[in-house]
């Protein structure tokens, strides 16, 4: 990494020279630099508004950058060690889909564990590649998907050979990894990409003591969410390429489905959330990880919580853990994770990340200060001693492996009927059903709709977690294929 270069920001620079050049507007956006709308300046402040600007020439233009966001990828690849990226505005889902869109084509199988994110699945309605799905193992008692074996995956691999790409979740929303170097290394042996969703891995790029990043591990292609733990405005992100992916042609992908009309307030966050990673990344993450650490030993030391950490490692399904997530398991004081996660909104003005049947996970970044952590500590505390039930009616685990019978793609585009959902039993799902965070489809698109999935769904539901994807806006209706 060149350090002194990475002390510039090409287009937040760019931007400022902009606005003290007080530029008469008589192009989009409508608003005009505020002026045709006060109470958006109001908001936003004039100087946010001011750079709410179109491409232009002295701004380049992100669909063919050859200027200032030229040179503001640049730096990022140099600061990710990647031989190209991306500036992305369509959130981290736009970096997944562009990953997937410029490896698969029609037909093509991509090997990929079953519990991704949904914008991996959605990339397979759009261009029509078959799933090659490996059931991850699940720690029973956490209820939560683990890590793709290296075994599992050379089988799949073996039984595959004409996969064109494995696409690999690194870290898990829990903090869970892979042994990434080696699955990277198994796809190459068999001709295959690599491609990394690292939405929750931003941070493994600035501290050596944190498992190791895609870039690294010689992965093809890297989606990061600079939004999440790297500082950046939400909806903003970064797509890695490895040195043997062609650069054109992956942009051109991009261009397929990203906007025209780029964000400048998100190009300027990722400009100058670059800077500050390059230059106190390091000593911003491992006080992260530090506080992580103090969290997770006062929360287990108020017992019947458990907030997981390294000891979970086993060499296979948990080959590292990511020290910076903090990921607590709830069951024990009898209340679901959604009910602790509402409790702690509701009465203790405290917003995690999210809540699911069995754990809470409060994300902890470089905007973090100790005494949050004692106040959430605090809260939970509190929650134990006020609100602790007997343990009834646990589930077994947060995944129930699917069975799959068409492609995402013919299923979501196959003839429908609507049903409630407690007469779909036996029937293959045409749209997808899930929790929202963390977004990994309980169902989705050719898959079987069991008695289990329907109790399950009916359970998340009592339990207060917030669902999406099916048409039925209260989830009481599924769409099947009509046959």
């Amino acid at each position: 990494m060149n350090i002194d270069r990475q002390k510039q920001t090409p287009i937040f620079t760019a931007l400022e020279k902009f606005r003290k050049q007080r530029v008469v507007p008589f192009d989009v956006p409508g608003h005009k630099r505020g002026r045709g709308n006060p109470e958006l300046v109001e908001l936003l402040g004039d100087r946010c508004v001011g750079i709410d600007v179109n491409s232009m020439k002295p701004l380049d233009n992100l669909c063919h950058p050859v200027s200032v966001i030229k040179e503001a990828e640049e730096l990022v690849a140099d600061a990710f060690g990647a031989a190209h990226a991306f500036l992305m505005v369509g959130g981290t889902t736009s970096s997944v889909q562009g990953m997937v869109l410029s490896a698969c084509k029609a037909g093509d199988k991509i090997i990929m564990p079953r519990n991704v994110h949904k914008s991996a699945i959605n990339a397979l309605v759009l261009c029509g590649a078959v799933p090659v799905y490996i059931d991850p193992k699940v720690d029973k008692k956490l209820g939560i998907p683990l890590g793709m074996e290296v075994s599992d995956v050379r089988a799949a691999m073996e039984a595959n050979k004409d996969a064109v790409a494995i696409f690999i979740n690194n870290p898990t929303y829990y903090g869970i990894c892979s042994n990434l170097k080696e699955l990277v290394s198994l796809a190459h042996e068999y001709g295959m990409l690599a491609l990394v969703d690292e939405a929750h891995g931003t941070h493994l790029y600035f501290d050596e003591k944190l498992p190791v990043s895609a870039m690294e591990a010689g992965a093809d292609m890297a989606a990061v969410s600079m939004h999440k733990s790297g500082g950046s405005l939400t909806q903003s992100s970064i797509l890695l390429l490895g040195p043997e992916m062609n650069e054109r042609y992956v942009s051109q992908i991009i261009n397929l489905t990203q906007t025209t009309s780029a964000s400048y307030l998100l190009m300027a966050s990722l400009d100058i959330s670059r800077r500050n990673l390059a230059l106190r990344g390091r000593q911003s993450f491992e006080k992260v990880a530090s506080m992580a650490s103090y969290a997770r030993d006062e929360i287990n030391a108020i017992g019947g919580y458990y907030a997981y950490g390294r000891e979970l490692i086993n060499g296979g399904s948990v080959y590292d853990f990511d020290v910076t997530k903090l990921a607590v398991y709830t069951r024990d004081i009898g209340l679901a994770g959604i009910e602790v996660y509402d409790l702690l909104r509701d009465e203790y003005d405290i917003q995690i990340e999210f809540g699911d049947i069995s754990n809470i996970l409060a994300y902890i970044s470089i905007g973090d200060r100790i005494q949050d952590i004692e106040r959430l500590v605090g809260a939970l505390a509190d929650i134990k001693r006020l609100y602790s039930k007997d343990v009834t009616d646990v589930f077994i685990s947060e995944y129930i492996p699917p069975a799959v019978v068409a492609t995402p793609q013919q299923a979501f585009y196959a003839p429908k009927e609507n049903l409630p959902v407690k007469e779909t039993a036996g029937k293959v799902c045409a749209e997808f059903v899930m929790c929202y965070p963390p977004g990994i489809p309980i169902l989705a698109p050719g898959e079987i709709i069991t008695k289990e999935i329907i109790e399950y769904i009916e359970y998340a539901k009592e339990k207060g977690c917030s669902m999406q994807g099916p048409e039925s806006p209260d989830i009481s209706r599924l769409n099947v294929i009509k046959y």
